[in-house]
């Protein structure tokens, strides 16, 4: 059977309005991302997912979506993305767009109708309230003039979409074939496990992300991806569709991706495990004992950067390690999703004025709770102010950029052989080489204490979390490392790819 090229794929994730801004509005957009698409092609990465783009009111970065067939004046027109689609196609990349299911923006036509009193079947609109609260802080529920409540699990300019009217279903299938009828390769689907809530909203008393729930994940949200898989398979090309699916459960996450339901769904263990090696192996052996296509990922545009993450009490912990968790996570089976800005070792940015932030979560929390700013500052392009080359023009750039960016630029970091941006470009090059002759299984070695060591085939990886050195596996070649060796040892916060004799 000819392997799908979405199961061993590196997707890199653009922050639209954070990666690079052609217009020289501030403002990252697609015609930015156009330009920066042969660095990509460079990077080594196989496709590219965008997040939203469409219009909006923009209370949530864009996942407040007015319009799920448009491009909002923002990033540009339709005609920008379809030249974008053609030269990312061109270049051998494929791209996945955002859709986002579960609730709209409340300046969408659907949401302003029921304002008006039209089709509220389309939302949850209640006479009295129950307990929910909203994933961003407060209540649940916002009164609207006739005395009658919408439910909203995000902001309030999010209203949740009443997944139990059929029109709902009707209206995502055609989004779908929109976006499929221009080109695009698949779907990042947003809160993947929301959609349907439980008959009768009852009460509860944990709301958070768990596979038992009446908020998340119900049975019937099962049965919209089974019409989706239908959908994505009659079209060529291998379409494909990836859920975002916050569970705490492995199994839950398995019953997403049946042969029938989508074909990838993130894996938010790895990224929430903590910098320790039998962390990092229960969540591999969870994970490849439950679902038959891996995914794993560092960061994304919703978490602090896992620079940041890792650090420890002495400097440079944090890039030590994200370096050898990126070469760890590279050498697993299955596909990789890299956010943008990682390959340059960007740190999370924690001290951004108050006046500056834009999250919801910081507003709704009031200011109790950052929220997610720090990890969507634009990215450096170069060492010039005043935005590091990502407007074009002398714009200063949606979010403020800390002075230390310009050290970490790609133009500062382009051809210095031990920079992470190169350690990345050698990292995605070898995987590529060695994805055709490394089989798709993983065996453990016998590892020294704070230390993981496994093999696919030829490739044997290490990974020391210690505190100690220890002494390398066998081999008979170093193909890549993080950090540098000594004297035949592993340092601590570094791992390594080497290559063994065929058995």
């Amino acid at each position: 059977m000819e392997i799908p090229w979405w199961r061993d794929a590196v997707v890199y994730e653009i922050y639209v309005r954070s990666f690079a801004d052609a217009s020289g509005d501030g403002v990252g957009d697609l015609a930015g991302v156009r330009e920066r698409l042969p660095y990509l092609r460079r990077l080594g990465v196989d496709a590219i997912w965008l997040t939203p783009f469409y219009p909006s009111p923009m209370a949530d970065g864009g996942y407040d979506v007015a319009d799920y067939r448009g491009v909002d004046p923002l990033f540009g027109s339709l005609a920008d993305f379809e030249a974008l689609v053609a030269d990312a196609h061109e270049l051998g990349l494929r791209v996945l767009v955002d859709v986002v299911p579960n609730h709209s923006s409340a300046a969408h036509p659907w949401f302003q109708a029921a304002l008006r009193g039209e089709g509220r079947e389309r939302y949850i609109f209640r006479d009295t309230t129950n307990n929910w609260q909203s994933t961003f802080g407060g209540p649940a529920w916002t009164r609207v003039a006739d005395g009658q409540y919408y439910l909203h699990l995000f902001a309030p300019e999010q209203p949740d979409f009443n997944w139990r009217n059929p029109e709902v279903h009707e209206e995502f299938l055609d989004v779908l074939r929109f976006w499929l009828d221009r080109g695009v390769d698949g779907f990042r689907i947003d809160v993947a496990m929301g959609l349907y809530k439980a008959e009768g909203l009852p009460n509860v008393g944990d709301q958070s992300f768990t596979s038992v729930s009446p908020v998340w994940g119900q049975p019937e949200v099962h049965g919209v991806y089974r019409d989706w898989r239908r959908l994505l398979d009659g079209y060529p090309g291998e379409r494909m569709a990836v859920g975002e699916v916050w569970t705490d459960s492995p199994e839950d996450l398995a019953q997403y991706v049946r042969p029938d339901e989508l074909h990838q769904s993130f894996n938010f263990a790895w990224l929430q495990a903590p910098w320790s090696a039998p962390a990092f192996r229960k969540v591999i052996e969870d994970t490849l004992s439950t679902v038959p296509f891996a995914t794993w990922v560092l960061s994304n545009h919703d978490v602090v950067r896992h620079r940041t993450r890792y650090e420890g009490t002495e400097p440079g912990t944090g890039l030590a390690r994200a370096r050898a968790a990126l070469l760890a996570m590279l050498a697993l089976p299955g596909s990789a999703y890299l956010y943008q800005g990682e390959e340059l070792g960007l740190p999370e940015v924690t001290d951004l004025p108050d006046e500056a932030r834009q999250d919801p979560v910081f507003f709704q929390s009031k200011g109790e709770l950052p929220g997610r700013d720090g990890c969507r500052v634009p990215i450096p392009w170069t060492v010039d102010p005043p935005s590091h080359g990502f407007s074009a023009g002398a714009a200063e750039p949606w979010l403020p950029q800390p002075e230390s960016f310009a050290e970490l630029s790609v133009e500062k970091q382009e051809g210095v052989a031990d920079s992470t941006l190169e350690f990345y470009r050698r990292a995605l090059a070898c995987r590529h080489e060695l994805a055709g002759e490394i089989p798709y299984s993983l065996e453990w070695l016998e590892s020294p204490e704070g230390a993981l060591f496994f093999t696919r085939g030829t490739l044997v990886c290490a990974i020391n979390c210690g505190a100690h050195a220890v002494r390398l596996p066998g081999h008979e070649e170093v193909l890549l490392s993080s950090g540098p060796l000594r004297n035949g040892l592993l340092p601590p916060d570094t791992a390594v790819w080497l290559r063994r004799p065929a058995s």
